[in-house]
């Protein structure tokens, strides 16, 4: 296996997502441990924030392509089907299957991960025109 083969839009984005977790994780603990945030709260502020920062990181590192501002308006729906799902999946783990708190979200991110892939490639890249 060689590093080129290795230099794929999926592997870029899960390098991507993992900066990106890591900085929404990051951002959550403080939220929710330092500022006592309730867990629902620290979660969406977070997520919110490195919205911003993933739709960067997916234009430069994973797609390779120029952020514009159009691209910028519409990447928020990437994260409508991610946000939904995990926040669902956070409350699951939390209440129902009684996971710390601390360590559910990233267990809903193994189940957002393909889905995000997909809805921000639709969006991210543009469609080949016709001639």
């Amino acid at each position: 296996m060689n590093l080129k083969s290795l230099n794929t839009e999926f592997t870029r984005f899960v390098f991507v997502g993992v900066i990106n977790t890591l900085s929404y994780y990051s951002i959550y603990l403080v939220l929710h441990n330092l500022f006592d945030l309730p867990y629902l709260l620290a979660h969406i502020v977070g997520f919110l924030i490195s919205l911003n920062i993933s739709f960067f990181l997916n234009c430069y590192v994973t797609y390779r392509i120029k952020p514009t501002l159009k691209k910028y308006l519409y990447f928020p729906l990437t994260q409508v089907v991610n946000m939904s799902i995990s926040t669902v999946l956070i409350f699951v783990f939390v209440e129902f299957l009684n996971l710390n708190s601390n360590f559910a979200p990233f267990a809903a991110v193994l189940f957002t991960v393909p889905i995000t892939f997909i809805v921000s490639s639709k969006i991210l890249k543009d469609a080949p025109s016709s001639k």
